[in-house]
């Protein structure tokens, strides 16, 4: 089976407008994914890349204009100004890391249900209630946010670590077994037709 690393960060828009198109294309392919949260402003800093807040406004003009229109496209709903933007990752991410590794639910729901919180329903998902939430629609133990705290931490570092490694500087950020790479949800297109050997 084929093996992808998905890199995202849970706040990241662009990981909410991706959708469930990654997990549509892993069941069309027989792709075997690991999903790695990490802290995308780390990343940043680590990769030439700037926080949103310390880019140049024309940059976030743009980003203003662009993400409307992506979310119009992927015909989904987006709050461009979330009530919790920025808050603290950390929680989902070790949720959704201890989730991967207990297994018994849809992972690929549980990432989305937890970005959509973010930028569709104002919810804070620094917040245990709103993780256990996600949890449970997505088929998980909701107490898994107090049983994977600390092996999520160590996987969570361990992610930013083999992200800079492999050539990671944004979110949504694809990578296959065999080193090509795709960086944004508008590439989940190139990511299939390379899986399907059009491209």
């Amino acid at each position: 089976m084929a093996h992808l690393d998905y890199y995202f960060s849970v706040l990241s828009p662009y990981a909410y407008l991706a959708g469930q198109r990654l997990e549509k294309i892993a069941d069309a392919h027989g792709l075997d994914i690991t999903y790695k949260p990490l802290d995308i402003m780390t990343l940043f800093t680590r990769t030439g890349g700037l926080a949103p807040k310390d880019r140049h406004p024309s940059r976030m003009a743009y980003r203003a204009q662009e993400l409307p229109r992506q979310a119009k496209k992927a015909g989904m709903p987006l709050n461009m100004k979330p009530a919790h933007w920025p808050t603290n990752a950390a929680p989902a991410s070790y949720a959704i890391i201890a989730a991967q590794k207990a297994g018994g639910g849809y992972l690929g729901g549980l990432v989305h249900s937890i970005l959509r919180a973010v930028w569709v329903e104002d919810r804070d998902i620094a917040e245990d209630s709103v993780v256990q939430d996600c949890l449970k629609a997505a088929g998980f133990d909701p107490g898994l946010t107090f049983s994977g705290m600390l092996a999520g931490a160590e996987t969570y570092a361990a992610n930013l670590e083999d992200a800079v490694n492999a050539g990671v500087f944004g979110a949504p950020f694809y990578i296959l077994e065999d080193g090509q790479s795709f960086w944004g949800q508008d590439r989940l297109e190139d990511l299939d037709l390379v899986l399907s050997g059009k491209l």
